[in-house]
């Protein structure tokens, strides 16, 4: 999700589960990763865009991060401020640095990890990015790469770090092609409810969402698996996953199919959750075709700004309403939209009130905002949708 910025002085209040915060889950499971002894340090790279839709993996570690332990983000552009204060009004334990001299100097003994934290249209390193990036390994910091640059491709990238002993992880890159897998109908012997979180853009705080719901239900006692589909829910700890942009498109669907049947033979799930990417309306992506037909969704959950004008870096190409993508997912796959949750960057808190009143009179259905209004909202909305997890919450109970 993008920066909170209000246009008012009425702020929005955001209300979300805490960072980092652990989550009890029902006897014998664990499709979240235990986080170990000592959980990796790690620096954020996020270079004039921390908060903003090209910076969102950085925003998604800040807000959560199961894997690695986030000491800070670089952002000369925000030097000195505090990185959850940015992103959602409220302060956390992560300082925005300069540069990486500085949080080198700050932070002893080095981090064991610089992690790249954005997500350019390029899918590339800037010749000045690639000094850094190169500095952070000279520094004997492992590397987590989530462009579609891959530097393990790279014998300059390749010979310092097998010199200094330190690891480049490619995040996005696929298995080899003898190995990926191709579709084959077995998602229909996964018996619990899967539901994808899509939305009317990229950008827009799908994965967001999806961890906000996962996590929420895991609270309630419900075995809840997340499965991402890009890099950020990747890096952020998640079990099961695959970056479906990096995989070619035979095996996109097929990919998808056998990661939620891993996930399900592994952890005997009650829901799974998958990630959606950009927009199935969009022009530019077709992941969200792939999500459709790979996970085969009970339930589709939608994300939306409303007071986002045109697509994220295509300025000439104007939002759509939730209305049209409803229709246009309910035609190209056999689901439902089951609700709408709001993105509320340039929102007020009234303003997100009445978007909300607004969506749920227009299209009939329940409408939230995962980060500025209480989580139990998002969770009754899948609740009143599948029955069933409500029967075992109170069997459970008694």
């Amino acid at each position: 999700m993008t920066t909170i910025s209000p246009t008012s002085s009425e702020s929005a209040k955001i209300i979300h589960l805490p960072i980092g915060a652990a989550v009890t889950r029902p006897s014998g499971q664990s499709s979240l990763r235990a986080k170990e002894v000592r959980t990796p340090t790690a620096l954020v790279y996020c270079e004039g865009n921390f908060g903003l839709p090209d910076g969102k993996t950085a925003n998604g570690l800040v807000r959560h991060s199961e894997k690695y332990e986030i000491l800070a983000v670089i952002d000369s552009t925000q030097a000195g401020r505090n990185a959850g204060e940015v992103l959602d009004g409220q302060p956390n334990t992560i300082p925005i640095l300069r540069d990486l001299d500085e949080a080198l100097s700050i932070h002893q003994p080095t981090p064991d990890y610089f992690i790249y934290g954005m997500a350019p249209a390029t899918g590339m390193l800037s010749p000045q990015e690639r000094k850094i990036v190169l500095n952070a390994l000279e520094n004997d910091m492992h590397v987590i790469n989530g462009l579609h640059e891959f530097l393990n491709d790279d014998p300059e990238f390749v010979a310092i770090s097998r010199a200094r002993n330190v690891d480049i992880i490619d995040i996005r890159k696929p298995r080899p092609k003898n190995d990926l897998r191709l579709f084959t109908g077995n998602i229909n012997n996964v018996t619990c409810p899967r539901i994808a979180v899509l939305g009317t853009d990229c950008a827009i705080g799908k994965r967001t969402t999806a961890s906000i719901l996962t996590r929420s239900l895991i609270a309630r006692g419900i075995n809840a698996v997340m499965i991402p589909t890009g890099q950020t829910g990747i890096m952020q700890g998640s079990r099961y996953g695959v970056a479906l942009d990096a995989v070619p498109s035979q095996f996109c669907c097929g990919e998808l199919e056998a990661t939620i049947i891993d996930a399900f033979e592994g952890e005997a799930p009650d829901i799974i959750i998958v990630e959606g990417q950009g927009a199935l309306s969009h022009p530019a992506f077709c992941t969200s075709a792939f999500i459709l037909r790979g996970s085969v969704p009970h339930g589709v959950i939608l994300q939306h700004a409303p007071k986002r004008a045109h697509r994220c870096d295509f300025d000439q190409m104007p939002m759509p309403e939730p209305q049209s993508e409803i229709n246009l997912i309910e035609a190209f796959a056999e689901t439902k939209v089951i609700g709408l949750t709001i993105n509320h960057e340039n929102m007020s808190d009234a303003e997100i009130s009445n978007s909300i009143l607004y969506y749920q009179d227009q299209l009939g259905i329940p409408v939230t905002d995962a980060l500025a209004r209480p989580i139990e909202e998002l969770t009754q909305m899948v609740l009143c949708s599948f029955p069933a997890l409500q029967r075992k919450l109170s069997l459970s109970v008694q």
